[in-house]
């Protein structure tokens, strides 16, 4: 078929990629030839299967072959294969798309300190069920789609719970979303057009940020700062771009864990004034934030802020229940585009998440996770930083640790060593604009307690594994 040269300095993945590219242009490999199975095709040329499974999902990415579930990879029809626009060749912009897809979100792996979400046992599951409960003995009507805005109770409880953070609104001014990527979607729709400059957390939220390349945004990166943002280069940004938005996520920032100061809050609202620029405030982890911190809609009372937050982080992640809080012309606009994309949420969905947050053990729960979470991350730092990494912030809250070792370039690498040791990283270039190889990795706090971790960190990075006590 085609050699593999593991010296060469080309990686192996693209050596894999162009040798079946050149198969199928040259019409060895026709239209509806079945590829070799990943694990045939790893054993016979002594790659790993991580390696021909990326390899495989970027001829899918570009269109030369076609999965088909159960059967494998198929060659596609020549017509679909993505060229660039001058025929030189393919473009590899699928690498992050990738991970996501088939690394981030695999829960199969053993160990996952680089996911970004909560073990089973420290979510509300009791509460879940006992909500769900209650549900099966009312008598409910499921023959309707449901309120456009969503299920009004819990449209009422979430104004309820932004007046205790100083946001006040009324009920009409809270849509409920399919989580909060649904709710990032929609208002980008609404304020975003292709071509236009979009100001975003640098480093910043994957999701978002692909969302917003998909439709045609041109990305400008705000640098994250313990502090909050480098504040003379958002000023920068907006002088000499002119973006009519900036995506930001204040408190406890995926990845970074950074949260910002007052005075950088203050000075993000004064420049929106100034520059007539809207901001959407992604503030997802609010629940998990033993401060009572100020928003930016809480200074802004909703005039140019839009407000996003999710009950799936601390409830449960199959539990898609978001919603955003904007001023009533932005709201209106974007109930209209969830009607338009896919009518209602779900009001089952809804109905369980509202049970679920009027029971009487909510608060608990979140003071107990709080904890948990600030001894976690006291641990994990101390471990991090004695086997020499460098920590971005120690927020002492939320989820993320965001680190980096003088040993690891690039941590893209390392998280394909450590899948094949059953472990999932979050390397930088996922949460970066130009997806560059970055040496930063994100940690999530409440899966690093697993000694298989620091064993592996110890390897990679020439350094002892530390053990706690």
């Amino acid at each position: 078929m085609f050699t593999l040269d593991p010296q060469h300095p080309t990686p192996l993945v693209l050596q894999i990629v162009d040798g079946f590219r050149e198969l199928i242009r040259s019409g060895v490999l026709r239209p509806g030839a079945k590829a070799p199975s990943i694990r045939q095709f790893a054993h016979a040329h002594g790659v790993s299967v991580y390696t021909v499974v990326d390899a495989y999902d970027r001829l899918v990415a570009l269109g030369y072959f076609v999965s088909r579930p159960h059967s494998g990879f198929f060659v596609r029809s020549r017509e679909h294969a993505v060229e660039t626009a001058s025929g030189s060749g393919p473009q590899y912009h699928f690498d992050s798309m990738w991970y996501l897809r088939r690394v981030f979100e695999n829960r199969n792996l053993r160990l996952k300190p680089g996911c970004g979400w909560l073990p089973s046992d420290w979510l509300f599951g009791d509460g879940l069920k006992r909500s769900l409960r209650a549900l099966a003995a009312e008598a409910i009507d499921l023959g309707g789609y449901g309120e456009p805005k969503g299920f009004t109770p819990l449209r009422q409880l979430v104004r309820d719970l932004l007046a205790e953070q100083e946001i006040a609104l009324i009920s009409d001014q809270v849509l409920l979303t399919h989580g909060s990527s649904q709710a990032m979607d929609l208002v980008a729709r609404r304020l975003v057009r292709p071509g236009e400059a979009v100001l975003v957390d640098e480093p910043g939220y994957p999701n978002l940020l692909f969302s917003l390349r998909f439709l045609g945004a041109r990305l400008i990166g705000v640098p994250r700062t313990p502090q909050g943002w480098d504040l003379a280069a958002l000023e920068a940004r907006i002088q000499e771009h002119r973006p009519k938005v900036f995506f930001t996520q204040p408190r406890l920032q995926s990845p970074t864990g950074s949260v910002a100061h007052l005075s950088h809050l203050h000075r993000v609202v004064q420049l929106a004034e100034r520059h007539q620029l809207h901001v959407v405030e992604n503030d997802i982890y609010a629940d998990l934030d033993p401060e009572p911190r100020p928003s930016l809609a809480s200074l802004d009372q909703l005039q140019r802020v839009v407000h996003i937050g999710s009950f799936s982080k601390t409830i449960s992640p199959n539990l898609r229940v978001g919603y955003v809080a904007a001023h009533p012309d932005v709201l209106e606009d974007l109930a209209q585009l969830k009607m338009i994309s896919g009518l209602t949420s779900s009001e089952f969905a809804e109905r369980l998440a509202y049970g679920a947050l009027i029971d009487g053990r909510w608060r608990k729960h979140l003071r107990a996770l709080r904890q948990r979470l600030a001894e976690a991350h006291q641990r994990t730092a101390e471990r991090l930083e004695r086997q020499g990494f460098e920590l971005f912030a120690q927020p002492g809250a939320g989820m993320f640790l965001w680190a980096r070792h003088p040993a690891i370039d690039n941590a893209t690498t390392v998280a394909y060593q450590a899948a094949e040791q059953d472990i999932l990283l979050g390397p930088g270039h996922l949460f970066g604009l130009d997806l560059s190889p970055s040496p930063w990795l994100r940690f999530n706090v409440a899966f690093c307690e697993d000694e298989a971790l620091w064993r592996f960190l110890a390897e990679v990075t020439g350094r002892e594994s530390p053990r706690v006590g």
